[in-house]
């Protein structure tokens, strides 16, 4: 198949989903504010199991109450994420031999635009990317 399809999917292998794992990213990981969200990521070990890249989104209940609108702003975070994360974090992560777990918590009250959430999502990629530079050009 085309190779330019798979690039925009967002698949299961892709999703941050072990308990251990996420356990981890809060305890060990480095966070970066771009209000209204902050993400929280961990470099790790590239494994043949879970190489790569994994992330998860956070929408508290208790800053959202409606379930509509966590769905909502989880499907924007998702969206702006998959068209931006190859552009971003390809070139970073290509050539270092770690993997990257990363959330999303969104920290609003209030529903944001998805061009806002789209700016503040690749401008947390673009910090995390240059994070991984730093980490592979280190010794």
């Amino acid at each position: 198949m085309n190779e330019s399809v798979h690039r925009y999917c967002l698949k299961k292998s892709e999703r941050l989903c072990s308990r251990t794992a996420v356990e981890m990213l809060f305890a060990q990981g480095q966070s970066s504010i771009a209000y209204p969200l902050r993400a929280v990521y961990r470099f790790r070990q590239a494994d043949e199991r879970s190489g790569g890249v994994q992330m998860m989104i956070t929408i508290p209940k208790k800053k959202i109450k409606l379930a509509v609108n966590r769905v909502l702003l989880r499907r924007r975070i998702r969206e702006a994420y998959r068209l931006h994360r190859g552009e971003r974090l390809a070139t970073a992560l290509g050539a270092a031999p770690v993997a990257l777990d990363v959330a999303f918590l969104y920290l609003a009250t209030s529903i944001e635009p998805y061009r806002v959430i789209e700016a503040k999502v690749c401008d947390l990629l673009d910090r995390i990317a240059r994070h991984a530079q730093e980490l592979s050009s280190q010794p």
